[in-house]
């Protein structure tokens, strides 16, 4: 999931607003907005009240009245705080003072509502929400309210959740909702628009209030123009009040600014300004912050970060000096603290932090706790951290016994919280364990427990993952199977439950989702997937997008793109236009980045470009392959894997220039051949995959095998049936089964008196079983037969329909003269290639290969065993590491 990221709840981000009585009042007019409700219209009367610093007292008004709500405390009910009476005694205060009234009976009573949920530990359910917005149809600001009233009440009514949208919800909620809202933002932008001397805004208000917005944002409210201008408004005053902001206010800005950027996704002038007049402050203050300060400065700035910011000085200077307090206050963190502090480091260096000692003392003080807290964390907190875990090991940190103590502490409680999942954290989890396991993680009972508990999730949740779920689920379950985990009935109905999904939200998935699609499909089926209706459907929805976004591929997805197409047409993935048009759109791009392409990269391409065989132009497929071999060759640190691999690539390169009879030799891949050979020479490898591609360098450059590879030989039916036809034709001719040759793979049938080889052609010879585009693995064995001095014969098992006309052929070659068999003719079509596209037909008409007729049965091909004869001869050298 790399460009994937773990989301963080931030449960952190408080600060106390409960004010004590303001002093302070403006006045004006404006009218409520809100998109589509009406709110109460704001008149201007002339100003005839009080200087700025005087202030009404409650008793001026209702000298014998008191409030009811005044005597609401933490402990009454809820129906203490919904009387009617309490809503018109607000009414009357507001009424009563006109444009007077600065706000502060309104501002008290919202602070009720916030000491309530407090008291509960809870925001208000829906029921209350709905008691209670029912109550507010008249609460309404205006102009005339102060930052002090202002910022109590819209500060406690989104902390009580008042403004916290519910599923369903009643239309009248949302519209009293929508114009309580629109009231306390047209009074907040009024007062940001006056005049530099009529504000007198203080830096917790301005705190306050932008935390407010961002929680709006972050718990589901639109983003209405009317949101949008409120922040704009207040982002100013960030800059301008930055030396009076206390530790508290600095980390609940930073955490505003790191909350609208990731919902809204939008970087402003305005926005940049404020982060950068904050920064200098975290360092100016470090030694202030406590414990949950440090935790959402990090977090915020790992957010920032992952959203676009750039690493600026001041940035990496307020890192530095919030990580040596990681360890100071390692005792104080509370499990979602270190969750998410590791989150945060681990998102800082995944996007480029440097890795520090003193960020490796923080990871390394941090990791013990983990195991200490194991029974504490909150579901998304396990998620997270297992992908931290994920990710440590991505990036090169070393696999230490904490670390794997906390993987294991977090992996004894997937299983238990199993269904407190949210679908974000069910991806994670999958991608998590997958990205352990592709870094060496052992599969322990615990891991193989959590992802049995885990894939019925999936299927349970299927419709509410997004597009990068989707696609990280399905890469996680084939990374899993890659490294053999059973296919079992859950991970089956898992992945049969995502591939549905792909085609209907093909439209949603970016460039990086298309190629981890792709790739999962191509390892799902090169793992004896079943290729079924639906996953042909998905692919056939992935392919134009390869087209559509191909400029937007980096160096390594254009590799895996093409492996992925040359493992789907290797398995039998029927060869759309659409599979050629991405093959086609993609070769340019490799020619174009070459010089940005690791050698690992460079590998996996001309092992896919050989593999795809006819299907690539050969004039392409030489220019590329001469652009790009250098780098392998010259490369020391080559693995021995990537060596063979390469030393395939090269061959059927060309094998394909050897079977054009006007092609001239290509020296200089010829070279490479050599130079390759050479550093294997020396080797001993023990599996029959290294040993095949051994001996047939030493075939090609005719030079004695090093190795003697040992060969499983398994005779198809329509091998032997043919053998036995032929054999009862011409009974004195001398036919052998499945022979080696100068310790090549055996062929079909070998006539040695004549020099002739004889083979029966599956569909897994062609790219996409289409009996027409040779495969890269066909093209070789038959070059190197043709190199050694034999006469190659190749017949399509599609075209044994009628075996008298094939026979008639064979005892052409040999010299016996053919029976008559009326007017039918067999086709014959061409072993060698010609300078044009793949899908034209060849011109020339060489006797060596019996093309496909016109009147074709349903395409049969040898055994079941055959197919896991072929996978087991190729799958070692095909087979890369993403």
């Amino acid at each position: 999931m790399d460009r994937s990221s773990a989301g963080i709840s931030d449960k952190y981000a408080r600060s106390d607003n409960d004010y004590n009585q303001p002093n302070d009042h403006a006045d004006s007019s404006k009218r409520g907005r809100y998109g589509h409700c009406s709110v109460r219209q704001w008149h201007n009367p002339p100003r005839t009240n009080p200087g700025r610093n005087e202030f009404y007292r409650s008793s001026d008004a209702c000298p014998s009245q008191h409030l009811q709500y005044r005597s609401v405390n933490p402990a009454q009910d809820f129906n203490a705080l919904i009387k009617p009476e309490i809503m018109d005694d607000l009414v009357n205060k507001s009424y009563h003072f006109g444009h007077r009234y600065d706000g502060r009976n309104h501002g008290q009573y919202a602070i009720s509502i916030k000491k309530y949920t407090l008291a509960a530990e809870r925001p208000l359910n829906r029921t209350e929400q709905s008691q209670l917005i029912h109550l507010l149809q008249n609460f309404t600001a205006t102009p005339s309210w102060n930052w002090r009233s202002l910022t109590a009440t819209l500060h406690s009514l989104t902390s009580a959740g008042v403004f916290t949208p519910h599923n369903p919800m009643d239309q009248s909620v949302k519209l009293t909702q929508a114009a309580l809202l629109s009231t306390l933002l047209d009074a907040i932008i009024f007062n940001c628009n006056q005049k530099p001397q009529a504000m007198d805004i203080e830096a917790r208000a301005i705190a306050n209030l932008l935390w407010a917005m961002a929680k709006l944002v972050d718990n589901g409210l639109e983003r209405t123009p009317e949101l949008k201008e409120a922040v704009a408004a207040l982002l100013p005053q960030v800059s301008a009040h930055k030396d009076q902001f206390i530790p508290q206010n600095i980390t609940n800005l930073l955490w505003v600014m790191a909350k609208l950027v990731d919902n809204w996704r939008e970087w402003t002038p305005a926005l940049n300004e404020a982060i950068a007049a904050l920064l200098p402050r975290v360092n100016a203050q470090k030694d202030q912050f406590n414990a949950q300060s440090i935790t959402n400065l990090l977090w915020a700035m790992a957010k920032l970060v992952d959203n676009g910011k750039e690493r600026t000085p001041e940035l990496n200077e307020a890192v530095a000096a919030l990580l040596p307090l990681v360890n100071e206050q390692q005792a104080h963190f509370k499990p979602q603290g270190i969750a998410n502090l590791l989150w945060a480091m681990t998102k800082l260096v995944d996007n480029g932090q440097e890795w520090t000692p003193a960020l490796n003392e923080a990871v390394a003080a941090l990791l013990p706790h983990v195991n200490a807290h194991k029974a504490n964390f909150k579901p998304q907190g396990i998620a997270n951290l297992l992908w931290v875990m994920a990710k440590l090991l991505d990036i090169g940190q070393e696999q230490t016994a904490n670390l794997k103590e906390a993987v294991d502490a977090l992996l004894s409680q997937v299983n238990a919280q199993k269904t407190n999942f949210k679908p974000q954290g069910i991806a994670n989890l999958l991608w998590a364990m997958a990205k352990l396991v592709d870094n060496g993680q052992e599969q322990t009972p615990n891991l193989k427990e959590a992802v049995d508990a885990l894939l019925p999730q999936v299927n349970a949740q299927k419709a509410n993952f997004k597009p990068q779920g989707i696609a990280n689920l399905l890469w996680a379950m084939a990374k899993l199977v890659d490294h053999g985990l059973e296919q079992t009935p859950g991970l089956k109905q898992a992945v049969a439950a995502l591939l549905p999904f792909v085609n209907t939200q093909k439209s949603q998935f970016n460039s990086q989702d298309t190629v981890n699609l792709l790739w999962t499909m191509a390892k799902l089926v090169d793992n004896e997937q079943e290729q079924t209706p639906e996953l042909n459907e998905a692919v056939a929805a992935l392919l134009p997008h390869v087209s559509a976004q191909k400029h937007q591929f980096i160096p390594q997805e254009i590799a895996n793109l093409l492996w992925a197409m040359a493992k789907l047409g290797d398995n039998g993935q029927e060869q759309a236009p659409e599979l050629n048009r991405a093959v086609t759109v993609l070769l340019p791009q490799v020619n174009a980045q070459k010089a940005n392409f690791k050698p690992q990269e460079i590998t996996n391409l001309l092992w896919a470009m050989a593999k795809l065989g006819e299907l690539v132009e050969l004039n392409a497929v030489t220019s590329t392959f001469e652009s790009l071999v250098d780098k392998i060759s010259e490369n020391p640190q080559l693995s021995q894997q990537g060596i063979l691999i390469s030393l395939w690539g090269v061959m059927v390169c060309c094998a394909r220039l050897f079977m054009v009879s006007n092609a001239n030799k290509n020296n200089v891949l010829e070279k490479h051949i050599v130079d390759l050979f050479t550093r294997l020479e020396k080797t001993s490898p023990d599996n029959e995959e290294e040993q095949t591609i051994i001996a047939m360098a030493a075939s090609w450059l005719g030079r004695a095998s090093p190795v003697a590879p040992h060969y499983e030989t398994l005779i198809s039916k329509h091998q032997s049936h043919f053998r036995d036809q032929l054999q009862s034709c011409i009974p004195s001719l001398q036919i052998e089964e499945e022979k080696s040759l100068n310790s090549l793979p055996p062929v079909d049938l070998i006539l040695p008196d004549h020099n002739m080889v004889i083979e029966i052609q599956g569909k897994f010879h062609y790219v996409s079983g289409d009996f027409k585009t040779r495969n890269g693995s066909t093209l070789l064995k038959i070059a190197l037969l043709r190199k050694a001095g034999f006469e190659v014969i190749e017949i399509p098992v599609n075209q044994l329909w009628n075996p008298d006309l094939i026979i008639d052929q064979i005892k052409s070659r040999v010299a016996i003269p053919p029976q008559g068999h009326g007017s039918a003719s067999v086709k014959i079509g061409c072993v060698d290639e010609t300078n044009v596209t793949a899908d034209k037909e060849c011109q020339s008409s060489d006797p060596r290969y019996l093309a496909a007729g016109e009147h074709l049965e349903k395409q049969t091909d040898k055994p079941k065993n055959r197919k896991k004869k072929r996978k087991k001869t190729h799958k070692h050298f095909s087979k890369m590491n993403f």
